[in-house]
């Protein structure tokens, strides 16, 4: 997930025209008062971390879960591909008054989405007065803290804290905080089931900005992207138990994107970006089943791997790097990997966001300066583009009853409604005052959307009426 909170500022002895030239590129938002240079923390290493005590006791609050039957449980959705299954109708046009804000509330300084699953809220906050990683359960009727927990650790600002969304599966919830840290908790309660260090017990290296990389359950096991003394890693739920550990020969460090499952010819595996390529792995035992050096995102790989079939996967990314189609096919000597083909990033990438697939075209928005919102086909050609007057930085975006929903990095929503015919835009409406940097993915239930800036979070009452 994500989630990037900043752009990167080239060394101080590059020239001072490059340097105002990448601001306008990689910031990829509307121009503040002020510019801040955006340059990540030195690695953490495992040479250099601190244990740190992941137990302890949840704080029950006052909130009470909601009746609403509507669940978005981990990153990207139900079935992880950004498009809620839900047929709550929603309102698509605006009168004067906008939209109506259920509850919001004040949140630490980050781009953590949230999770929605039986009536509760769950999200990862940090609290900076008490310098400790916050898990917490809010009811989604009003936002009342129904449970937090949190576990002490030092950050240091870092355009910054949490990025992640947590993944919820039956009795459990399981988040990885900004330096690696997971934790699985009962979902009712907040009650401690097990913990795991990344970077201390498992040689992971803390990518810049902190963590992004959100969990993924898939059989009963956390799935995670290690990049340390393994690629991948699956954690039994129930125990906190190693299942399996691949390979990692190359040394392929963590990243901000997620790990993806795919059916690859009949075969269940996962597919991840690390800092040096692309792998294939079995979901079975963890072997590595094909690698591909040849994609790589240097400055911060985000998007996640977008599966089209059982055979074709679509990459894409920020930075220049822009994006490439491969085909994975079965052999007598192993899987092989072929490029069908490779787009600029004025054509497509993905800075921030994984891009959408839906009624078999790509849709997303392409990286600052262009920052439109486009629909691609499959051959990789531009099918269309919201044009120049209507552009969305690095806002999240999901599909919703027929629509894009699409913010832009000062709060604005805009609803594009969903077709190859054209760019189709229903409406736009200010949902956040003052926002700013509003790149959290939202998640919907039940026609209510959890969005957020980096300080405050909002739900959105979005049920037609």
């Amino acid at each position: 997930m994500y989630q990037r909170a900043a752009s990167v500022l080239i060394p101080a002895a590059t020239a001072v025209a490059a340097v105002g030239l990448l601001v306008h590129w990689l910031v990829g938002r509307p121009v503040m008062n002020e510019l801040t240079e955006r340059v990540p923390l030195a690695p953490t290493t495992a040479q250099t971390v601190a244990a740190v005590d992941l137990r302890g006791d949840p704080i029950p609050g006052p909130g009470k879960p909601s009746a609403l039957p509507g669940a978005w449980p981990r990153f990207r959705g139900p079935n992880g591909d950004g498009i809620s299954p839900e047929t709550t109708p929603l309102r698509k046009t605006f009168d004067a008054g906008g939209v109506p804000v259920l509850w919001k509330l004040d949140v630490g300084d980050g781009y953590a989405g949230a999770a929605i699953r039986d009536g509760r809220v769950y999200f990862l906050d940090y609290d900076d007065n008490e310098r400790a990683d916050v898990f917490r359960c809010l009811s989604l009727d009003d936002g009342r803290e129904i449970w937090r927990r949190s576990y002490r650790i030092h950050l240091s600002w870092d355009h910054g804290y949490s990025r992640t969304v947590p993944a919820l599966h039956d009795r459990y919830a399981v988040v990885m905080g900004p330096k690696c840290h997971v934790t699985c908790v009962e979902a009712d309660t907040g009650r401690f089931v097990w913990g795991l260090d990344l970077v201390k017990d498992f040689g992971a290296s803390v990518p810049p900005w902190y963590a992004g990389q959100c969990v993924l359950i898939d059989r009963g096991r956390a799935i995670l992207g290690v990049g340390g003394d393994a690629l991948l890693m699956a954690v039994d739920l129930p125990t906190g138990n190693i299942v399996w550990r691949s390979p990692n020969p190359r040394r392929w460090k963590m990243t901000h994107t997620s790990v993806v499952p795919m059916k690859l010819a009949g075969r269940d595996t996962y597919i991840y970006c690390a800092s040096g390529g692309v792998a294939g792995v079995s979901a079975d035992d963890g072997s590595i089943l094909w690698e591909l050096p040849d994609w790589r995102v240097n400055i911060a790989a985000i998007a996640s791997p977008l599966v089209i079939d059982d055979s074709r996967v679509f990459l894409s990314g920020g930075y220049g790097v822009g994006s490439m189609m491969i085909r994975i096919t079965p052999g007598e000597n192993g899987f092989h990997v072929t490029q069908l083909f490779r787009l600029k990033p004025e054509v497509f990438g993905a800075e921030q966001h994984t891009p959408i697939l839906y009624q078999g075209h790509i849709f997303g928005v392409i990286p600052p300066p262009i920052g439109q919102f486009v629909c691609l086909d499959l051959e990789g050609r531009q099918v269309w583009a919201s044009g120049g007057k209507r552009v969305f930085g690095l806002g999240g975006y999901i599909l919703a009853d027929g629509a894009f929903w699409v913010l832009n990095d000062t709060g604005r929503l805009t609803v594009i409604e969903a077709t190859t015919a054209g760019y189709r835009e229903l409406a736009t409406v200010q949902v956040m005052d003052r926002a700013h940097d509003s790149w959290a993915p939202p998640a919907i239930a039940s026609g209510l959307m959890i969005v957020r800036d980096t300080r405050r979070m909002f739900c959105l009452d979005l049920r037609r009426k």
